[in-house]
């Protein structure tokens, strides 16, 4: 019995160091070797011959059996945690009322190097001169999947600068529905008139761009691309989720910059 005892003493001493995670969770350990770029410990419940490694970049302090704390100074910032960075970003396209578009695009990380991303967009008037069309209400919708650029090479302890962060390849499928009014002049007569109709388009393009992140709050996001729409081309017609190059070739092309506030 008295061995026992000293056995459940030795237990109930020798774990009480604490772990203090970036993320917030805390570890209950025993405290072996803080080293440059790691820190070694015994976790409770484990042989006390098997050493566990934690990413000194992921750790906030720790606090000794004694009360003492031992704050880690990362000087590179807690973002090289990925726990910690928003992996939400709300994202507004700055050119798109000049064609008479509103778009918001949201964004998810799924994954280190991956996310998906969706835009909506509403179409409220269509005003444009070389467009030839003043009227024009309707909707478009974007969907896509990011795939982040990978290193040329890797080097031990390098880290994402944000897992948002890089340049990127997007396919992405878009599709635009709208109804319009679109004059029609008749110059040997001097007469106008108006032609109403609606129109849908189903597009499939490839974009390429960049996004920067600053202070795990705030991205631009540039952008553009290229593709197909499906169905007969009108080149009188400006299809607002992206923009026609001729009348005879379904060959599209759209771009911008996207401004947005991650959460």
């Amino acid at each position: 019995m008295l061995i026992i005892s000293l056995i459940v003493v030795f237990a109930q001493t020798e774990f009480k160091d604490q772990l203090v995670r970036r993320d917030g969770k805390i570890i209950i350990c025993r405290i072996i070797e803080i080293g440059d770029d790691e820190i070694k410990y015994n976790e409770q419940g484990l042989r006390s011959d098997i050493l566990i490694g934690i990413d000194k970049a992921k750790v906030e302090k720790i606090v000794f059996a004694d009360g003492n704390e031992y704050k880690i100074d990362n000087f590179m910032g807690v973002y090289e945690d990925l726990s910690t960075q928003r992996k939400n970003n709300l994202k507004f396209n700055l050119f798109s009322p000049i064609s008479g578009g509103y778009a918001i695009t949201y964004e998810r990380s799924l994954k280190p190097s991956r996310s998906f991303e969706t835009e909506i967009g509403l179409i409220a008037k269509g005003e444009n001169n070389q467009m030839d069309m003043p009227e024009a209400h309707g909707l478009f919708i974007k969907a896509g999947y990011k795939m982040m650029r990978s290193p040329d090479y890797y080097m031990r302890g390098m880290k994402y600068a944000h897992i948002l962060k890089g340049s990127y390849v997007k396919p992405e499928i878009a599709i635009t529905t709208f109804s319009y009014d679109k004059p029609e002049y008749y110059y040997d007569s001097y007469a106008e008139t108006k032609k109403s109709g609606s129109t849908t388009k189903l597009a499939l393009m490839v974009n390429v761009g960049k996004q920067v992140i600053y202070t795990n709050a705030f991205s631009i996001d540039f952008f553009a691309g290229a593709g197909y729409a499906i169905g007969k081309p009108d080149p009188d017609l400006h299809y607002f989720a992206f923009i026609g190059t001729s009348s005879d070739v379904s060959f599209i092309m759209s771009g911008g910059v996207r401004v947005g506030f991650l959460f």
